[in-house]
């Protein structure tokens, strides 16, 4: 089990138990006292948990449920088709571009017409999108690494490692919520990659429907103070308003 599987199933403890000891969470995931423990005190600080004596108790996080991929596709289609048209005015000949995982992301892909394009993904379906072009001109490339079947990325040790050499251009993503200047999604091991991608881009564009806007979810892995600007289909003028306190938005 790595750290990112240990920190979600620790957070799932935590959240269906209320409080949680360190000997019960040595026993359950068979490391040692030290390594819970640093798990808990980056757990604290991410303000998921607080340390007691002896183990932690909840910080009072909500329960969120992640909706499936499949789920996913059926909701807000016209609104994310909209926003995807926005985003691809961006992309010009000979960018070098990162696209996370999401739906908005697939109907990006499935709108890219530029040629001599370099496109690095870890999101399955985007990479077959990309691929079924049979562009020779566009130059698509996956990241592997262990698969969250939920979203179809891969994420963990290898994805990041190899992410890490790699700098690109632009980056489009896109988030489950978006509350308090930050952007948020469900899994640890998914924000670490996307963290990454962000710091290796010159250029990242944020895309969320209206639906997304003052929603929280489990993890936050961006500052939108710190990204270059906001792509949404909202015209809720004080959702839009919040929005513009961090960034540009285009709407």
């Amino acid at each position: 089990m790595n750290k990112y599987q240990r920190l979600e199933e620790i957070t799932q403890l935590i959240n269906r138990k209320g409080s949680v000891t360190t000997n019960e969470i040595v026993d359950k995931l068979k490391v040692s006292d030290m390594t819970v423990r640093r798990d808990l005190m980056e757990l604290e600080e991410q303000g998921v948990l607080t340390k007691i004596y002896g183990g932690a108790r909840s910080a009072g996080i909500k329960r969120f449920i992640e909706r499936s991929h499949l789920e996913k596709h059926t909701e807000n289609v016209e609104d994310k088709k909209y926003i995807a048209h926005k985003g691809i005015a961006l992309i010009e000949e000979g960018d070098n571009i990162f696209l996370g995982p999401g739906t908005t992301m697939e109907i990006l892909a499935e709108m890219i017409n530029s040629p001599n394009l370099t496109i690095t993904t870890n999101c399955l379906p985007v990479f077959n999108i990309l691929n079924q072009k049979n562009d020779p001109t566009i130059k698509a490339y996956l990241l592997g690494g262990e698969m969250r079947n939920i979203t179809k990325s891969f994420v963990g040790e290898l994805t990041n490692v190899v992410l890490n050499r790699f700098k690109f251009n632009k980056m489009f993503f896109s988030s489950n919520g978006v509350k308090d200047g930050f952007a948020m999604t469900s899994s640890i091991a998914e924000a670490y990659t996307q963290e990454i991608a962000l710091r290796n881009s010159l250029n990242t564009y944020l895309l969320i429907d209206s639906s997304k806007i003052y929603k929280e979810d489990f993890t936050v892995f961006c500052d939108l103070r710190e990204i270059t600007q906001i792509i949404t289909n909202s015209e809720d003028e004080e959702a839009l308003q919040e929005l513009k306190r961090y960034t540009k938005v285009l709407n």
